[in-house]
């Protein structure tokens, strides 16, 4: 059961025309945070405000807020507050910090270490295998997958980590009950109940371009890193890994072919700072003090946090696949029989071992286990 009036007094300042997150987190601030008194506040300034504002503090539309309260009344929904005390610390400390969140699923796992991994909507499958394999080499590893959702490196990068029963974050540029891009009805219902979903905007909020900016340097903000699999010139991915570059986040990029115009926003990362990887394993490394220092502030913060161990990146299936191979080639089909694998994924395991140097893949889709 929600607290009606509570959150009553957070969706009309949420929603107060010209107020936005910075002015309302400054009147919570002046309020102690009490958002009833900010509210207070706000109504008895209102003749300072502009008229839209003084329209909406003194007749709110009941209606768009009844709604908004319906919302949060289901299961698995909430209004994820700057004041409550498991709001992500990660987010406090960004420019432009959100005031609240919408969320519909797993809550708690905003508190994991997360590694953001996007790329470019109209993505080469070569691109998306690589999405799918760092996906889950790095949730095995215990981090949570967060991306935008989006087409292409998004997509792929949530569907890996669910396939693989492991948790995902996906930070949208709509209302919490819109999904864009409509074929991803599916995966949004899939991340709601395995994951977690987070908008910064109110139900009912369509897609409009200049909030997927807004979205990125929340995406960002979530994650330690951001890793960039396929970006062309100019990306949205390139915006999300300048974003995480001024957060004080990593950004990794995977490099291409120079024939390759989706390789030409990771090399121009590469030029600009961003670390080049090619395992999973690098970015575990690389990630793992930042990860270990979350967990201690969340400690100190919360009687429970549930934060998972990280471990090194080793795949009890990947070890069931090169105990298979031997020392001599494969096939992949006979490799499927041998080892009880589906092919789909099978090849995504093949390409993690490749990455980490311990296959080699052979002409005729076979594949040799390299000494080591």
């Amino acid at each position: 059961m929600i607290d009606t009036d509570l959150y009553r007094a957070w969706l009309i300042l949420l929603r107060t025309p010209g107020l936005g997150p910075a002015g309302l987190r400054e009147r919570l601030d002046a309020a102690a945070g009490d958002v009833q008194a900010a509210w207070r506040t706000l109504r008895e300034q209102a003749p300072s405000l502009s008229e839209a504002a003084r329209d909406w503090l003194t007749r709110p539309n009941e209606a768009r807020l009844g709604a908004d309260l319906a919302w949060l009344s289901k299961p698995g929904h909430r209004l994820l507050c700057c004041t409550d005390e498991d709001f992500p610390p990660m987010l406090d400390t960004i420019a432009q910090p959100p005031a609240a969140l919408f969320v519909a699923g797993k809550a708690e796992l905003l508190l994991h270490p997360q590694v953001a991994i996007v790329g470019a909507r109209a993505a080469s499958l070569s691109g998306r295998t690589h999405a799918r394999a760092f996906a889950q080499a790095l949730g095995r590893a215990g981090f949570t997958i967060t991306s935008g959702m989006a087409d292409g490196i998004d997509g792929a990068a949530h569907e890996a980590a669910l396939d693989a029963g492991l948790p995902t974050v996906a930070v949208i540029g709509t209302g919490p009950d819109r999904v864009y891009p409509r074929k991803h009805h599916r995966l949004a219902h899939r991340i709601a109940t395995q994951g977690v979903l987070v908008s910064e905007f109110p139900p009912g909020t369509a897609a409009r371009a200049d909030h997927f900016p807004r979205r990125n340097r929340l995406l960002s903000g979530l994650s330690l890193g951001t890793l960039v699999v396929e970006a062309g010139l100019p990306s949205g991915s390139l915006i999300t890994a300048r974003l995480a570059a001024e957060q004080g986040r990593e950004v990794f990029a995977l490099p291409g072919s120079i024939h390759n115009p989706l390789a030409r926003g990771c090399h121009q990362l590469i030029r600009d700072g961003a670390r080049l990887v090619e395992t999973a394993g690098e970015i575990v490394e690389t990630l793992a003090p930042a990860a270990v220092a979350l967990g201690r502030e969340l400690a100190s913060r919360l009687d429970d946090p549930v934060v998972p161990e990280l471990v090194t990146p080793t795949d009890a299936a990947g070890q069931i696949v090169l105990d298979a191979l031997g020392h001599g080639p494969m096939a992949l089909d006979e490799l499927a029989d041998c080892t009880a694998q589906a092919v789909a994924s099978l090849t995504t395991t093949l390409l993690l071992l490749e990455l980490d140097g311990k296959v080699e893949a052979l002409p005729g889709n076979r594949y040799q286990r390299l000494p080591g």
